[in-house]
């Protein structure tokens, strides 16, 4: 016979077993329906570990990406960023303890290291040969005589500058010439050297004026030139130099991120440097542009980048209030870069980047 109390009659807080044991019945199947429809850790997060997927698939296809209104380029531009993505789809995927999303997001972190993993250190060595120094002066720079005393601080044995405008002109030449006995400006870009220059020519590189820029008159075109080629006399032999300015780039409302100027300068600089006949190659300039662009794959197949090379983290030189992206570049053939790195900013919106190379 099945006792219906646990207490005596009267006692307070009796409580039958028949209750008790349906409560507790009813417990195991609440607890047993809430299992069946909570996920597991595998089962959780399932956007996270889509996102986390696509960001790998971005960084790994980014060559693949269409550059239709300039969209390769664009993203290409800003690829190391796309690492801060990382740390962010962590904090989403511990918070739903999402075993799936944690385990997608090694994708991401591995294409990310073998992109960009190698720029973490400091590859510079001591010693070198020449000092070379490449800034966009800006062409609103409010104190252009400042800048040039900040450069030749810099000890520069060549000194390339871009955006030179014809009322500032006058004030670097005036300000680098006890430094910089040989000089050459051929219309928006100059070189300054501690050694003798020969064999200085402009460089058509297309720039804004495209096709009709054949059509203009020589003076015209050389006042709006945005290149040059020179030839430094070194105690080792000769030393072809091209200080650079190619085409800006603009994001436009209906054009998207708008290249056409500058992709068009880059392949002709490219077209430049494969024909050039001397065996050791300097490349100095703003070249609107990172070394991921797809845009500069000429260049980057005939010349080596000295801040990948023997730089210290990315180097990144623009905007000079807080850079964002290497654009500013200085690119070598048969020399070898041994440091690399960015001078603090002048009066520009860029801030100079240096190399020292050895023969």
């Amino acid at each position: 016979m099945t006792r219906v109390r646990t207490a005596e009659p009267g006692q307070r807080g009796a409580v039958r077993r028949d209750d008790a044991g349906s409560g507790a019945w009813r417990a195991r199947v609440r607890r047993a329906v809430r299992g069946a429809f909570r996920p597991g850790p595998w089962r959780r997060g399932p956007v996270l570990a889509a996102a986390a997927l696509l960001l790998g698939l971005l960084m790994l296809l980014h060559a693949r990406i269409t550059d239709h209104a300039g969209l390769g380029s664009l993203v290409e531009s800003f690829l190391p960023w796309f690492g801060l993505f990382v740390p962010v789809l962590l904090a989403g995927a511990l918070w739903r303890r999402s075993a799936s999303a944690v385990a997608a997001l090694l994708l991401p972190v591995t294409v990310w290291l073998s992109l960009f993993g190698g720029l973490l250190g400091d590859r510079s060595q001591p010693g070198g040969d020449l000092v070379v120094v490449g800034h966009n002066v800006d062409a609103g720079n409010p104190d252009p005589a400042g800048t040039a005393r900040d450069l030749a601080a810099s000890g520069a044995d060549l000194l390339a500058l871009e955006e030179i405008t014809p009322q500032a002109r006058g004030v670097y030449e005036r300000a680098l010439a006890t430094a910089y006995p040989y000089h050459t400006v051929q219309g928006t870009v100059g070189l300054w050297s501690r050694l003798p220059l020969s064999g200085t020519r402009p460089v058509d590189i297309e720039t804004d004026y495209g096709p009709l820029a054949a059509t203009r008159p020589a003076a015209a075109r050389l006042a709006y030139n945005r290149a040059l080629r020179t030839t430094v006399t070194t105690d080792q032999g000769p030393l072809a130099v091209y200080v650079v300015h190619l085409g800006s780039v603009r994001v436009l409302p209906r054009g998207g991120f708008w290249t056409e100027s500058r992709d068009r300068g880059a392949k002709a600089l490219a077209k430049a440097v494969a024909a050039e006949p001397d065996q050791r190659v300097v490349v100095l300039g703003d070249l609107n542009g990172t070394m991921d662009d797809r845009a500069f794959a000429g260049l980057t197949a005939r010349l080596r980048s000295a801040q990948e090379a023997a730089g210290d983290g990315f180097g990144f030189s623009w905007p000079a209030e807080f850079p964002v992206a290497r654009i500013d570049q200085i690119l070598v053939r048969g020399v070898r870069p041994e440091r690399s790195w960015v001078l603090p900013p002048t009066g520009s919106d860029h801030r100079p980047v240096a190399a020292s190379i050895s023969w």
